[in-house]
């Protein structure tokens, strides 16, 4: 059951007020922006190889976030003509740490006892720039992009195991991030709050997406012309 402190949702950066670093790393290339398109403050990743730049949550490897909600959102947009790299330490109920990687540097998908290597694929906003379903560069106009795990299925499914909580984050190079959260509640993007009240989504555990994780959609725009939406 979710603690209290993490319903509805656990918005990572601001709960471990990452701005202060005090509670998170970076190493490297790793700057706070201010975007006016997103209206707000978002982190740059950049760097020539993964381990020379990141931001990592908790600080130490030896502390756990201990956070259990279902699924992990992850607000990013890879760099253009760049490779990322993102690490999720996950813990199993019997306390096994197993890593979970998203890069469109993978070719393949790799899986062992204790690493899940997903190769991702990144989302163009013209599809003409980049060659659908294979991994590579991220394109010259890569989307922004809410990529969703449901963290207790990818180790059901792949290693047979129960989940137990996030341990870490480490976001490597060459990524724009925007948020972090974590929930028992699927979100869906692009979803009026009024229409979510009159329909039956909250019956399916699905929610629209709190304001503070959601991008901005401006006047006469749909968000599904704008962002990316992947589950995994």
């Amino acid at each position: 059951v979710l603690a209290a402190w993490q319903r509805p949702y656990l918005n990572i950066f601001k709960h471990f007020r990452v701005e202060e670093w005090k509670r998170s790393a970076k190493e490297g290339d790793v700057a706070a922006l201010t975007d006016t398109r997103m209206k707000g403050t978002i982190y740059r990743i950049r760097g020539s190889n993964p381990a020379s730049s990141y931001l990592q949550l908790p600080r130490a490897g030896t502390q756990s976030l201990g956070l259990t909600g279902r699924y992990l959102y992850l607000l990013f947009r890879p760099l253009p003509r760049k490779h990322f790299l993102v690490h999720l330490d996950v813990t199993t109920e019997e306390n096994q740490v197993v890593r979970i990687s998203f890069s469109n540097l993978f070719k393949e998908f790799k899986s062992s006892a204790t690493w899940l290597q997903f190769p991702f694929v990144c989302g163009a906003a013209s599809e003409g720039t980049a060659r659908r379903g294979v991994p590579g560069a991220a394109p010259a106009d890569a989307r922004w992009t809410c990529l969703v795990l449901d963290l207790p299925s990818i180790l059901a499914l792949y290693l047979a195991r129960s989940y137990s909580h996030l341990r870490g984050v480490k976001l490597c190079c060459n990524l724009l991030v925007k948020n972090l959260c974590t929930s028992d509640l699927l979100f869906e993007p692009g979803v009026p709050l009024a229409r979510a009240h009159l329909s039956d989504l909250s019956c399916r555990g699905v929610a629209p997406m709190p304001r503070e994780l959601a991008f901005p959609v401006p006047k006469g725009e749909r968000w599904h012309d704008l962002y990316d939406y992947i589950r995994y």
